[in-house]
């Protein structure tokens, strides 16, 4: 955005000087004197409208170098996602590496969240078509991840054991009373419902530099949490974590 005004305020001014010129603005004695003996005066501004108004360099110059960060940062990501595999194929019992998917998820603001926004889903990454990625834009505090930015720290769910023992409305209602919503993840009966498919969950924030909570990388599987539940996953996380928090995160 800024190379683009950039763009627009050379060209702008250089149209400015040669309608000024053109009607002696402000006199003629002023233009004589500039462009006495220097014919480049003019000619330079006749270059730059024409430069600036046909190539915009400096924001052809911008997009550039975003599309080489966002291909070397895509790259990263493919990398920390392919150890993952990996471990997920190393794991046992091992977990289907079609099955395991990556989100990248980031903060943004809307009507409905003025204030505290939500998180957005920036990236998925996973091998397999199946599940079908769903919409889910959680608050803070709500979810594995709503969790992670609650607390801006690691957070892992056995989704699948929860599910297993809250197996109605009734033994899922006693519960939340009893331990508190963060226990559910913050969610109620049917919105459970509706992501108890994802059995194992692991989020991580990515921070700024002040240490503030930017979003955050979750992983998930339909199952095989304490399996996946390793260091060595964390580790590759948790590495992701810090490459988008320096800078990355922008670039995706």
């Amino acid at each position: 955005m800024t190379a683009k005004i950039l763009d627009r305020l050379i060209l702008l001014a250089a149209s400015i000087c040669m309608v000024a010129r053109q009607y002696d603005f402000p006199d003629r004695k002023f233009w004589t004197d500039l462009s006495g003996g220097r014919p480049f005066v003019i000619v330079t501004l006749i270059c730059v409208i024409g430069i600036f108004g046909a190539f915009t360099p400096f924001q052809a110059l911008s997009e550039r170098k975003r599309v080489e960060r966002r291909t070397a940062i895509r790259q990263e990501i493919l990398t920390h996602y392919g150890k993952m595999l990996c471990l997920a194929v190393r794991a046992r019992p091992p977990v289907d590496i079609q099955d395991l998917g990556l989100h990248i998820w980031r903060i943004r603001r809307s009507l409905r969240h003025p204030v505290h926004g939500y998180l957005q889903r920036a990236a998925t990454y996973r091998l397999g078509s199946t599940p079908t990625t769903r919409t889910f834009a959680p608050p803070q505090g709500v979810g594995v991840v709503g969790l992670c930015w609650k607390r801006n720290s690691e957070v892992s769910v056995d989704v699948a054991a929860l599910a297993a023992d809250l197996s109605d409305q009734g033994k899922f209602e006693a519960y939340r009373a009893t331990h508190g919503s963060e226990a559910v993840m913050g969610f109620g009966w049917t919105e459970f419902q509706r992501v108890r498919h994802r059995g194992a969950v692991f989020a991580s924030p990515i921070r700024g530099g002040t240490g503030a909570f930017r979003g955050c990388v979750s992983v998930d599987a339909s199952g095989g949490h304490d399996s996946l539940d390793h260091r060595d996953l964390w580790h590759e996380i948790n590495s992701l974590c810090s490459r988008l928090g320096h800078g990355g995160l922008d670039d995706i």
